[in-house]
């Protein structure tokens, strides 16, 4: 009888390896050589670049809604709060317009950012 108690990782090892390689293939990794070439890795960088966006958006207006509010009643630490939100938001905007798509050629993929081409 197997006591799981007494397994070590290593009896796991070649089960975890055949869940991994499988979780890969089926998120588009395709096994070429001795890498693994990502067959959607240049619409996923778009996707991201897209999803940090609106994150850097959301804290920005959020941002914009304190500073009013901070004006309409006269209150500084509001009006602070809001301005470092603004500011935040817009640097969150602008790594993701420059630093996000430099993945696609970290990653060999040959798009903006360089890498093979």
């Amino acid at each position: 009888m197997f006591n799981l108690g007494n397994a070590r990782a290593s009896h796991f090892l070649p089960f975890m390896s055949v869940i991994v390689l499988s979780a890969l293939r089926l998120f588009g990794f395709q096994f070429q050589g001795n890498i693994f070439a990502m067959g959607f890795f240049s619409s996923a960088i778009d996707g991201l670049k897209t999803v940090i966006t609106a994150i850097g958006a959301g804290i920005g207006v959020w941002g914009v809604i304190n500073l009013l509010e901070g004006y309409g009643s006269d209150n500084a630490s509001a009006k602070s709060q809001g301005i470092k939100q603004l500011m935040a938001g817009g640097g969150i905007i602008i790594l993701a317009q420059t630093v996000i798509p430099l993945l696609s050629g970290l990653f060999g993929g040959g798009g903006e950012g360089g890498g093979e081409g």
